[in-house]
């Protein structure tokens, strides 16, 4: 199992780190150790003193591909959940202050928060669309959109599969909107698509 993540997909998110609009989608990977499920708390680790909380959209890979055509993508994707993407953000800026690879500051341990996975098309509000917000203490802190992304999650798939073979149980993190900032010790994380909350995690 892999996890694909996709960076810069919301532009607000973009803007808000500085960061440039890629032209075509920005990939990198977490490893299976990345992943932390069924409402397990994160300790914090000590190799960073500034790690982000990123709320994302997920997609869980049904069926292997490779290759897949966009008008194609939608079947292989049936089941879907919230996830955060931790992100030590003071080892990312160092690493891309030096132009070095940024996978430790993304990829270590526990870093791949992962909700309760549902029926994907139950997510979906009445415009076709997934509205979703992550809650740090009951205080919402991000809040975004699918319509907001940069790329959909067809093509997402569809661009993926052209470099890397996707099997069944692989994750898609779709990207995150704008409102990422630090977590502490004994905040409570809370994930929610509409009024359905799907993720919780508490900072140890």
């Amino acid at each position: 199992m892999k996890i694909i993540c996709i960076g810069r997909n919301y532009a607000a998110h973009a803007a808000e780190l500085n960061n440039p609009i890629p032209e075509t989608p920005l990939l990198f990977l977490k490893p299976d150790t990345a992943v932390l499920k069924d409402s397990k708390p994160f300790y914090h680790p000590d190799f960073s003193k500034d790690i982000h909380h990123e709320i994302e959209i997920v997609l869980k890979i049904s069926k292997n591909g490779k290759s897949i055509a966009p008008e194609f993508a939608h079947k292989y994707y049936e089941m879907a959940t919230l996830g955060i993407d931790f992100t030590a953000r003071d080892l990312q800026a160092d690493l891309k202050s030096k132009g070095h690879p940024w996978e430790i500051s993304k990829a270590f341990d526990n870093s791949a928060v992962l909700g309760e996975f549902v029926p994907f098309s139950s997510l979906k509000s009445d415009d076709g669309h997934i509205d979703f917000k992550l809650l740090n203490n009951k205080i919402c802190v991000q809040h975004g959109n699918s319509s907001q992304m940069l790329t959909g999650f067809d093509a997402l798939i569809s661009y993926a599969s052209r470099f890397f073979t996707l099997q069944a149980g692989d994750l898609i993190f779709s990207g995150t909107p704008a409102g990422v900032a630090q977590v502490k010790i004994n905040d409570i994380l809370e994930g929610f698509v509409g009024d359905k909350k799907l993720l919780h995690c508490e900072i140890r």
